[in-house]
């Protein structure tokens, strides 16, 4: 198991229990010093939330009497999105279970928020399936292990990450023939490093767990404890891999030199330049649209980055298909250039919508749903992305959008679930585990939650049993899109 230097802490004292109102968690996460509660208070009311909740009462679930036809919430969203992508975006979902899974975030919330919670709460992912952590490169140009993705990201009940990356497990593991009990164990081992994260981080001091990260050290020392010495040389390989997944990687990848100028190399549909997408004068007004985001975003970063920023220059762009979830939403890369043609930044600017958590959780306190995406993914993330910040801007169409920004590729590195073996995927879902505790012991009452998840298994085993009840629900979903598509109800486009 991974060695994480659990803290011990002794709580003591007593308050109430958490309460809840209006169908919405209370915010139990103090944001002040006079609503913030002692570390004796903070245990006490962990513990006492188990009257309300028990904790085997999380490996419950039955879909809800009102719960909507998982197609139309899947049309409403695609409503919003790119005509011409939406089939593609149901192609990639029909593929497989798990591939819908990727793109069915708003399916979930909807049915966890039909689930028992504890009422605590901290900043969500939103979309925590097990594909959305990975390798990634700090500022300071060291690998780490971390939440990539944050579309959804909201303040809410904690137990919905641990929830959404249970089920990808067992989803995963199924398609991988793994047996009932391996995927348990699977997810018992996620849980229980999840759990004992959590409690390491409550007798921590803040600024400690502020400077937590799982860094390419740790998952070596995983691989040569845990895995089979195919499966460790595997890994190693993926960790020098990510290394070379940058900017200049992507800029040779991506880019042609045309008439003597570099320029992106359209590959439809996935990638197609904004010159072969769009007449001449509607291109026209999108490049102008984005030289002013890419102008004015640099507001939302540090000075010094903005300063960086500011020496490059906007050289083309592209319409880029991304993800599973996020196909037909607005997303485009930009080529900036330095100080020559050999100098190159490649940008990823992403249309942010609403939240699939908002009409559960509440709205976000943001004005803007870029800044929303940029402020989570900032305060779950061990170290972010040097260039990510937000805009809004207006559209050719008159539509004022929300976009968030970053580099198209800073060393990342992905895990491949169908090539991942049953130990492998146990000691993968021990890292994600003790990830995403990292990542809530920023935001959340820490101390509150280990003292309701406690030191025995009961959390870990509700949650397996959740993950199995909800694999069988995904399938369901996933044959009814599958329905849809042979009775012409949607349009599907394989890719």
């Amino acid at each position: 198991m991974v060695r994480w230097e659990p803290v011990r802490w002794q709580p003591s004292g007593v308050v109430g229990a958490a309460e809840r109102g209006g169908g919405v968690v209370t915010d139990h996460s103090a944001s002040t010093p006079e609503q913030r509660l002692s570390p004796y208070e903070s245990a006490a009311l962990g513990k006492s939330v188990r009257a309300r909740v028990p904790r085997s009462e999380h490996g419950h679930f039955e879909p809800s009497g009102a719960r909507r036809d998982p197609v139309d919430v899947i049309e409403r969203q695609s409503a919003t999105r790119l005509e011409e992508l939406v089939p593609l975006r149901y192609g990639r979902m029909s593929e497989s279970p798990f591939r819908f899974y990727r793109g069915a975030a708003a399916i979930m919330a909807g049915d966890l928020a039909t689930t028992p919670d504890s009422g605590l709460r901290v900043q969500l992912c939103g979309d925590a399936h097990m594909l959305n952590f990975r390798l990634l490169g700090s500022p300071e140009r060291n690998l780490l292990f971390d939440i990539n993705d944050f579309d959804e990201t909201l303040p809410g009940p904690w137990e919905w990450d641990v929830k959404r990356l249970a089920a990808s497990l067992v989803i995963a593991g199924r398609e991988n023939g793994f047996s009932h009990g391996r995927r348990a164990k699977i997810v018992r081992s996620t849980v229980r490093s999840y759990r004992e994260r959590m409690r390491g981080f409550a007798g921590m001091r803040h600024l400690d767990v502020w400077y937590a990260k799982a860094d390419v050290g740790r998952l070596r020392e995983l691989a040569s404890e845990r895995l089979p010495r195919r499966e460790s040389r595997r890994l190693s390989a993926a960790m020098a891999k990510a290394r070379t997944r940058d900017s200049r990687q992507a800029f040779e990848k991506l880019t042609e030199v045309v008439d003597g100028e570099r320029r992106i190399a359209s590959t439809p549909p996935t990638l197609v330049r904004a010159s072969d997408l769009l007449p001449e004068l509607e291109r026209g007004q999108l490049e102008e649209m984005f030289r002013d985001l890419v102008s004015r975003y640099g507001r939302s970063l540090p000075t010094d980055r903005e300063h960086l920023l500011r020496q490059f220059t906007m050289a083309d762009m592209a319409r880029k298909v991304v993800g599973v979830g996020s196909v037909g939403t607005r997303c485009w890369i930009i080529l900036m250039l330095g100080r020559d043609g050999d100098d190159p930044l490649l940008l990823q600017a992403k249309e942010a919508d609403e939240s699939v958590l908002a009409p559960y959780v509440g709205a976000s306190e943001y004005v803007t749903q870029g800044q929303r995406v940029v402020a989570g993914q900032r305060l779950m993330q061990a170290a972010s992305d040097i260039f990510l910040g937000w805009e809004r801007v207006r559209a050719p169409d008159g539509r004022e959008r929300d976009f968030y920004v970053r580099q198209l590729r800073d060393w990342k590195g992905i895990a491949v679930p169908s090539r991942q073996g049953p130990q492998t995927m146990e000691a993968f879902g021990e890292v994600c585990g003790g990830t995403l505790a990292r990542a809530h012991a920023r935001s959340g009452d820490r101390i509150a939650i280990a003292a309701y998840l406690g030191r025995s298994d009961v959390f870990d085993r509700a949650v397996a049993r959740f993950a199995e009840s909800y694999a069988d629900q995904n399938e369901r979903d996933h044959q009814a899109l599958l329905d849809a598509i042979e009775t012409g109800r949607v349009s599907a486009q394989a890719g």
